[in-house]
C-alpha cells in the first residue's frame, strides 16, 4: 500500500474500533466508499467483511457485543501497552511515548481516550503521522496479534478489523510471533501501581 491507501486503511479501522455510535451507523456509506477504494488484499477484505456485518447487524446488538469483548474482557484488551506491561510502573513510561507521539503530530483525542488504543493509533496514522503510529503498531505488535487471536476465540467479528490493520504492517519476524505466542501463554505483567497519570478499567472507554 502507498501512503495514502495507508492512511485509509487506518482512518476506516479507527472508526469500526471505536464504540458503534452513530458516527459508524451514519457513515457506513463513506467507509464503505474508502474500502472499496483500496488495494486488493486482506486489508480490503477484512474490512468489507466487517461493514457488511455492521450493516446486517440491529445497532443495540452491535453496541452490547463491543462492550462483552472489549470492555468486559481483559483479553481483548484494544492498549496497546496493556500487552507488553500490565498494570506495572512500566506503563505509564509505555503510554508517555504514545502521548509524545501524538502531541508532536498535534493530535489529542477528542474523547479523552487513552493514547495507546488501537483505534487512537490508527487515527493518528489516518491524520497523517503515517511513520510515528506504524512504529507504535510495530513495536506493539506481538499484543495487537494477541487481541486478534483473543477475538477470533470469541469469534467476534471484530477480529477482522485487528487483522485488517496487521495486514497493512509488514510480515511478521519470527522474534514477534514468539512474543505473541509467549503474552498469549504467559500474560501481561501484574502490578497494580504507578500508572498515574493514566487509568485503566474493565469497563471504561
Amino acid at each position: 500500500m502507498n501512503e495514502g491507501d495507508l492512511r485509509s486503511a487506518h482512518m476506516v479501522a479507527s472508526v469500526l474500533l471505536g464504540y458503534p455510535d452513530e458516527r459508524l451507523h451514519d457513515g457506513l456509506d463513506v467507509l464503505a466508499e474508502a474500502v472499496a477504494g483500496l488495494p486488493a488484499g486482506e486489508a480490503r477484505e477484512r474490512l468489507s467483511a466487517f461493514l457488511s456485518h455492521v450493516a446486517g447487524t440491529p445497532p443495540p446488538e452491535l453496541a452490547a457485543h463491543y462492550v462483552a469483548v472489549f470492555d468486559l474482557k481483559r483479553r481483548c484488551c484494544p492498549y496497546l501497552t496493556y500487552y507488553a506491561y500490565g498494570d506495572t510502573r512500566k506503563r505509564g513510561a509505555a503510554l508517555l511515548r504514545f502521548k509524545h507521539a501524538l502531541a508532536t503530530a498535534g493530535f489529542e483525542p477528542s474523547d479523552g481516550e487513552l493514547p495507546d488504543h488501537l483505534a487512537v493509533v490508527c487515527e493518528l496514522s489516518a491524520r497523517g503521522a503515517v511513520g510515528p503510529a506504524r512504529r507504535l503498531m510495530l513495536e506493539s505488535r506481538p499484543g495487537i496479534e494477541v487481541l486478534r487471536a483473543a477475538l477470533e476465540e470469541e469469534r467476534s467479528p471484530y477480529a477482522d478489523v485487528v487483522a485488517a490493520v496487521l495486514a497493512t504492517l509488514r510480515p511478521s519476524s519470527a522474534r514477534e510471533r514468539q512474543a505473541a505466542l509467549r503474552l498469549a501463554a504467559q500474560g501481561p505483567p501484574a502490578e497494580a501501581v504507578g500508572l498515574e497519570p493514566y487509568t485503566f478499567t474493565e469497563a471504561g472507554r
